[in-house]
């Protein structure tokens, strides 16, 4: 890995939950280490308001999140991905795009708290859920020594935190 910051990209199909919630976790905890993104293989265009305002609740900046199409980081001008994280089982059954560089990819699929049905208690409590995970395991993701290890440790190490569920 480079002196840059290390690009990571949470993937989801909609892009309006739980990659949001990663990226701005990720950049919440970076020190600047790494810079994260999301996208969704068909996002909504939309971020979920429960997203937001857990994200909020915890002290997490939100200002620029949005929904967008992984298309946006195989442009030309997209910046080089270094670990590519699905966050969905659909998404990461999918075919990619192809990304600069050669990003490691890893899965760390995680239950989609808008297709929980309930009253607005249970919703948000699935949503408290899908955090607390993805909490858990950005902080594991940052507290790798990523610069000293070489790319199929990566792989396995950051493979590893996607079956923390605590």
């Amino acid at each position: 890995m480079s002196d840059r910051p290390i690009n990571v990209l949470f993937i989801c199909t909609g892009n309006s939950a739980r990659s949001i919630m990663a990226e701005a976790l990720l950049n919440d905890m970076a020190g600047g280490r790494f810079k994260a993104f999301s996208a969704g293989s068909h996002p909504t265009g939309d971020v979920s308001p429960m997203a937001i305002d857990l994200l909020k609740a915890n002290g997490i900046e939100v200002t620029g999140l949005r929904s967008k199409s992984w298309a946006e980081f195989a442009n030309a001008d997209a910046p080089e991905l270094d670990v590519v994280i699905t966050v969905c089982d659909k998404a990461a059954g999918e075919v990619c795009p192809s990304w600069a560089g050669q990003p490691i990819t890893v899965h760390w699929g995680v239950e989609d708290p808008l297709m929980v049905v309930g009253t607005e208690q249970e919703r948000r409590k699935a949503f408290g859920d899908v955090f607390r995970i993805l909490n858990r395991r950005v902080s594991l993701f940052t507290s790798l020594p990523i610069n000293k290890l070489d790319a199929l440790a990566i792989k396995r190490e950051t493979g590893e935190i996607g079956k923390v569920v605590d």
